[in-house]
């Protein structure tokens, strides 16, 4: 397993949503990764992992963190991800993941061959998929990468919250970086790069564009469309002020690294 890539992810879906999904893909995820390691929530009925469950895949239930304490989460699917023994993990939100491989699935097996060119890559969005959002994600997002980028030096799209970690670097996170917030959107890349003593590049992607949609279709085709359904999300002021809350706390969890400013 020297170039191993597995496949951990995070999921919570308390309502099911996304069993039919799962089902029709979780074959061609195990067809690009070895081994795939889910950290779900208690929250999430056991109807809705059936499929993941039936193919093998590696189950970890755990309460749920909530938006804001995701970090928790994010932490414990990256130690269960290097647990399998792989040479590299490719970390991802697995609504993210499920979307992804249905819709681009060449190049996610492209991005698992790429990821081990670095110990952590971020994976990002071209401006196409990062546009793809609603707009109350698109501005908040856009600032936490403004800060990012005046923090690290690197104009990256970091709010993807996808990876490609090697062993060593999912160790020293998880030994060194103890951030249990949100903020590990942009911590765990600030605390390597200030290490020192990693590779650490970016890939822009295609298939990290919004996902959230296939949660609801009849919800997206009773609304008119995707862009209907967007702008009622938009039309929303707490979507906003959730949006605003993450933001800020990727903000502050960025501003333990300023001296880190060229």
């Amino acid at each position: 397993m020297s170039e191993s890539v597995t496949l951990a992810c995070v999921h919570h879906d308390p309502d099911g949503l996304l069993r039919s999904q799962a089902e029709r893909v979780v074959t061609a995820l195990q067809r690009i990764f070895p081994m795939i390691v889910v950290r779900t929530t208690n929250e999430t009925p056991d109807s809705a992992i059936e499929p993941l469950l039936a193919a093998s895949v590696t189950i970890h239930r755990a309460p749920s963190c909530g938006h804001l304490k995701l970090g928790r989460a994010r932490r414990e699917a990256l130690r269960l991800g290097i647990e399998t023994g792989a040479h590299h993990v490719l970390f991802c939100d697995f609504d993210r993941a499920l979307h992804w491989v249905e819709y681009h699935p060449a190049e996610l097996a492209s991005i698992a061959r790429l990821i081990l060119a670095y110990d952590f890559t971020v994976l990002g969005r071209t401006r196409r998929a990062f546009d793809s959002h609603p707009r109350a994600q698109c501005a908040t997002e856009a600032i936490v990468n403004h800060v990012f980028a005046q923090v690290s030096g690197q104009e990256w799209d970091v709010t993807a919250a996808a990876r490609g970690v090697s062993r060593r670097a999912a160790a020293a996170i998880l030994d060194g970086c103890p951030d249990e917030t949100i903020g590990t959107d942009v911590s765990w890349t600030l605390f390597l790069q200030r290490t020192g003593r990693f590779a650490i590049g970016a890939i822009e992607t295609e298939g990290l564009e919004y996902e959230t949609a296939d949660r609801f279709p009849k919800a997206v085709a009773a609304a008119g469309g995707i862009d209907a359904w967007k702008a009622r999300i938009d039309a929303d002021p707490r979507e906003w002020a959730l949006r605003l809350e993450i933001a800020r706390l990727e903000v502050e969890a960025a501003g333990a690294y300023a001296h880190m400013v060229q």
